[in-house]
């Protein structure tokens, strides 16, 4: 039955960190729409921020991020100096000093920024912005390229939570994605963070990744027990080496088939659930008392670029090449290059290549997809428009969710779709459903389990 639904239900989709997917943006919205967006927002409006830093010392194969090879520190140097000036640009366009209670820096290395670079970032942020006592200021790390020295530093510009990649600790594996990383290492850098005052700790971890078995992921668990992190985010690797030419180095034929993904998956969320953390939609793990739980238990769990996340805000603004930022009116995405981003900057534009306003449909879609992606249950019904029902507005889509509840993946009582423990590893293919932009032929994505 297993190799059936992998058959039927395994094929590629997004991962929904937004709706519609990046795929679908365009280059019909621009720096003027950007603008005339950021000018409306009240000044009561929380935000939140997201810098990405598209550089790093060593390319990892499976990497599916926006990101370069920096030899040399300067190209770092210069592309500090350029966040800055798109942090001033953007807030300029802003009423007031609006607050801010998330910010999150990744990449790429975020840290791969000198600890002086990364504190007159933060200082400019501060300067244009007015961060929230309690914000949550969370870092991504390469713990290969961590020292005492800067985790001091990162406590001491605020930061209060980071997340260490971690993947897989068998040597093998690492070697066929080009990532050595010593259990030690990945250690050392948890107690230099505690140490510093940074005692929110997540870990990274993967499955389906070249030459990896069921033995590799349980026994990377086992060993991260000793580090006692917070959260964990456990994602499938995606082979998308027609996007991400590096991939290339990868030998598909050491890539695990979709039933041993799924074997993979379960063998790591079973391990956490048996050293007591709970699950959270798709790809997430947390201790019972986290923040992150709470809001999954509240209903207010949402799902944005980095993930799950209890940020709430209706506002990101996503700063640095590539980033993606969402406003009440559509989604925005800087241009993914280093040099047209920096010359934009320059000439004091605010450096958009595409994004995609969003119509009353979009948004509809969108909630009924985040509360399938987070909840794992929506209420099609309360959702639809008082002028329509249901089967008027998705006559179509809870004909298919029937067909899946014929198999098992889902139960639909009175416009209620809830995914059943056996349709968690497919929710993505559930969440497929809704999706009207899926089938326009735009972009392709990673397989859904």
């Amino acid at each position: 039955m297993t190799e059936q639904l992998v058959t039927r239900y395994g094929g590629s989709a997004p991962r929904y960190t937004s709706y519609p997917t990046a795929p679908h943006f365009h280059d019909g919205v621009t720096g003027r729409d950007y603008e005339s967006w950021l000018q409306v927002l009240p000044s009561t409006e929380t935000l939140s921020l997201y810098l990405h830093v598209p550089f790093c010392q060593r390319m990892c194969w499976y990497c599916g991020c926006q990101t370069k090879i920096a030899a040399q520190y300067q190209p770092v140097a210069d592309y500090a100096k350029h966040l800055a000036m798109e942090i001033e640009l953007v807030s300029k366009q802003l009423r007031n000093r609006p607050s801010v209670q998330h910010i999150h820096w990744g990449g790429g290395t975020p840290t791969i920024l000198s600890a002086d670079d990364f504190m007159a970032l933060m200082n400019r942020l501060r300067t244009q912005f007015t961060i929230s006592f309690d914000a949550e200021i969370a870092i991504e790390i390469d713990p290969r390229t961590m020292t005492r020295e800067y985790a001091g530093k990162l406590a001491e510009a605020g930061v209060n939570r980071a997340s260490l990649g971690v993947q897989d600790f068998n040597p093998d594996v690492q070697k066929a994605i080009n990532r050595p990383q010593s259990f030690e290492q990945t250690r050392d850098v948890t107690e230099w963070l505690r140490d510093a005052g940074i005692g929110h700790i997540n870990l990274d971890l993967m499955y389906g990744l070249p030459q990896q078995t069921v033995a590799d992921v349980q026994r990377t668990v086992d060993l991260t027990m000793a580090l006692d992190a917070d959260r964990y985010s456990v994602f499938g690797y995606a082979h998308v080496p027609w996007m991400k030419t590096h991939q290339k180095q990868i030998v598909e034929a050491d890539l695990p088939g979709a039933e041993d993904r799924l074997n993979q998956a379960a063998a790591i969320a079973t391990r956490l659930q048996d050293n007591g953390y709970r699950a959270i939609g798709l790809d997430h793990f947390a201790k019972p008392d986290d923040t992150m739980v709470r809001a999954l238990d509240g209903g207010r769990l949402h799902r944005n670029f980095q993930g799950y996340t209890t940020d709430s805000a209706a506002t990101l603004i996503g700063l640095g090449a590539s980033a993606i930022g969402h406003l009440p009116q559509g989604y925005v995405q800087n241009t993914a290059s280093v040099a047209p981003y920096k010359a934009a900057i320059e000439k004091g534009q605010l450096p958009v290549a595409r994004g995609i306003k969003l119509s009353s449909n979009d948004r509809l879609r969108r909630q009924i997809i985040e509360r399938l992606m987070c909840d794992l249950a929506v209420d099609v019904t309360a959702l639809t428009p008082p002028a329509s029902s249901p089967l008027d507005a998705f006559g179509e889509e809870l004909a298919q969710i029937r067909c899946m509840q014929a198999d098992g993946l889902v139960e639909l009582n009175d416009g209620v779709v809830q995914i059943t423990d056996a349709g968690r590893p497919y929710v993505r293919a559930v969440c497929a459903v809704f999706d009207q932009y899926l089938d326009k032929g735009r972009g392709r994505h990673s397989r859904a389990v």
